[in-house]
């Protein structure tokens, strides 16, 4: 056990207390069960928070081809609180729409909205721009891997933070339990604008060392959860 204190460790002190070291496997967290922690304002609010579903990064595209770095220099911007000698990407992108800032659309390539199936083996989540560059894409079958293999048994908790001082963190007793998914139901969901891609993705120290961090994020609010189960439920565990 070791003291952290950044702002996603909610999930990391859950896991901790149950005994799941942190790892980028894909594989189910805790006894066969995705465990899936999102901060509330009040334990009765569990259907009006965002979730982060998964944070896989691209598989094609120029920021694979030509690297991060690359990517943040054409599709970035520089901070906007002021900080110097930095760029971001980030935003809320949704299928469909072009977003204002980075200039980039995200497309579901090889999936029919109207059918709820993928109709292309090949098919991709693409970031494209204006010129019709892929600056960003995620196969659909690396990310159907991931999803039908984690997530077909999922846990979400409700935590509320204290940060006052050392973080502190409690977890509420009503948790949303979703069983049974399927990668075609995720993109359904993305095609309706439901999931979202928002990135957390920066650049720094540009003029000496520059320094990336990565951060591909796909999130949905949770009371869109139960779209993307074939069982969603809501248990109370000191019932």
């Amino acid at each position: 056990m070791l003291p952290y204190r950044a702002s996603n460790c909610g999930g990391y002190t859950l896991e901790a207390e149950l005994g799941v070291a942190p790892n980028g496997y894909s594989e189910p967290d805790f006894m066969g069960w995705e465990i899936k922690q999102f901060g509330v304002k009040k334990f009765e609010n569990i259907n009006s928070s965002v979730i982060t579903l998964m944070t896989p990064e691209p598989t094609n595209g120029l920021y694979k081809s030509k690297g991060t770095e690359y990517f943040i220099k054409t599709y970035g911007y520089p901070d906007k609180l002021g900080r110097p000698d930095r760029m971001n990407f980030g935003g809320v992108h949704k299928a469909g729409e072009l977003h204002p800032t980075t200039k980039l659309e995200m497309k579901l390539i090889g999936f029919d909205q109207e059918s709820g199936k993928i109709r292309n083996s090949n098919g991709s989540i693409s970031l494209i721009d204006q010129q019709g560059n892929e600056a960003a894409s995620w196969s659909f079958s690396s990310m159907l891997l991931h999803w039908n293999r984690k997530h077909d048994k999922a846990c979400y908790v409700p935590s509320l933070s204290n940060t006052k001082g050392d973080r502190k963190y409690k977890y509420g007793n009503n948790v949303i339990l979703g069983t049974g998914t399927d990668f075609q139901l995720f993109l359904g969901q993305m095609a309706s604008g439901n999931i979202y891609y928002d990135p957390g993705i920066k650049l720094e120290n540009l003029s000496t060392k520059p320094k990336i961090k990565k951060r591909s994020q796909f999130r949905i609010k949770s009371r869109f959860l139960p779209n993307l189960y074939k069982k969603n439920e809501v248990i109370d565990l000191l019932d």
